[in-house]
């Protein structure tokens, strides 16, 4: 069983930055993927960034260029530099992991939610 504790929501003005962390605990198998999604209210839950654990990264459109995601495997950890922030960036932000193994098979954990507020 994995599982995951996040920090770093806040409350900031747009145009400032924010650092999320999310530190799993329990074992992860080597083939893995950690990242973010978040969800605004009355919206659906959406893809931010992850990580895999080839540090292939993934960014949705609205968030390249501004965000960063990246990873500590020493303390398995995934960080989300959050910079330029807008009030669109306005959500809740779950920590995801995502770990397949060839005998006991691919599983999924999220996070509890951090909320961040943007205000312009």
């Amino acid at each position: 069983q994995v599982q995951l504790v996040e920090t770093g929501g806040g409350l900031v003005q747009a145009g400032g930055s924010l650092r999320l962390s999310c530190a799993a605990s329990g074992r992860i198998f080597s083939i893995n993927r950690m990242g973010w999604y978040r969800q605004a209210p009355g919206k659906q839950r959406e893809l931010v960034a992850t990580i895999t654990s080839g540090s292939s990264t993934n960014y949705a459109d609205s968030v390249k260029g501004r965000f960063t995601v990246s990873r500590d495997n020493a303390k398995n950890t995934v960080y989300l530099q959050m910079n330029s922030l807008t009030p669109e960036d306005t959500a809740v932000y779950y920590c995801n992991v995502w770990h397949y193994n060839t005998l006991r098979g691919a599983y999924d954990y999220w996070g509890q939610g951090t909320q961040v507020t943007v205000s312009s």
